[in-house]
């Protein structure tokens, strides 16, 4: 396996809300809270890089056109992000946007369709 889907990332006009709904419906638990108001919930004693994604709730009341409201993220398993990256643009992937999160990169790239995900580090 080359990636996995790490977090679906779905906007909310309140983030409050769906957070609870999902943690009740999935057995999940409230794992942070961003600044943004975004709120990260996960399994229990897992967390983040567990084989189960964890849902991010994001504020986004208005999403601009043509972006979907919901997001899937990817996290390379078994190989580097930089050649992972290589991997995917070869696939058909257009890169977006390049960013950090912390001393990471994160890479907001599209598939052949215009649908914007994540390519996130192996770790977090």
């Amino acid at each position: 396996m080359a990636c996995r889907i790490s977090e679906l990332v779905v906007e909310a006009a309140d983030a409050e809300r769906p957070a609870v709904f999902w943690s009740e419906v999935l057995g999940y638990v409230e794992l942070g809270r961003e600044d943004d108001g975004s709120i990260e919930i996960g399994p229990p004693d897992v967390g983040f890089g567990g084989p189960r994604p964890v849902l991010v709730l994001s504020p986004g009341g208005d999403p601009r056109p043509g972006r979907a409201r919901l997001r899937m993220d990817v996290t390379a398993t078994d190989r580097d992000q930089d050649t992972e990256l290589e991997r995917l643009l070869a696939l058909g992937a257009a890169p977006v946007d390049v960013g950090r999160t912390g001393e990471r990169r994160r890479y907001l790239l599209a598939d052949p369709e215009g649908n914007e995900f994540h390519l996130r580090g192996v770790s977090r």
